[in-house]
């Protein structure tokens, strides 16, 4: 894959994840609350969804950050996947069809770019020589 359209997918990406976490963090409470509301019919316990709705945003800012930045690429990578799996999941117990594609769609993208991590070049990790991350 050339350099530059690496890079165009993973700003594309990290600017989704970096938005989804910022616009979360301030109001964290309030999201919490619709999330736990969300899931009250689902099988899934309170006592899981609390803790993941504090920890959604964090993550998803924390992803984009080093997405955007090019920083730890490849873990940045593999944690966003991870929460789009557990973001699949919960969206099939709450039975939230329409929210599937886009979640899978992040996905996709998520896969695209470490198949082709090789092509990060402009990156933070290339800079420091953390290529090691990114075999």
């Amino acid at each position: 894959m050339d350099t530059t359209v690496f890079l165009l997918l993973r700003l594309g990406i990290a600017i989704s994840m970096f938005g989804h976490g910022l616009v979360r963090l301030p109001k964290l409470n309030a999201f919490s609350q619709w999330m736990i509301a969300s899931f009250e019919k689902s099988f899934l316990p309170k006592a899981m969804v609390l803790p993941f709705s504090y920890v959604l945003p964090v993550a998803e800012f924390t992803v984009g950050l080093f997405l955007l930045i090019g920083l730890f690429t490849k873990p940045a990578l593999i944690m966003g996947a991870g929460i789009l799996l557990i973001l699949l999941f919960g969206t099939a117990m709450i039975e939230n069809w329409e929210a599937l594609p886009s979640q899978l769609l992040h996905l996709a993208f998520f896969a695209l770019l470490l198949q082709f991590i090789q092509s990060n070049s402009w990156a933070l990790d290339k800079l420091f020589n953390l290529q090691y991350l990114n075999p």
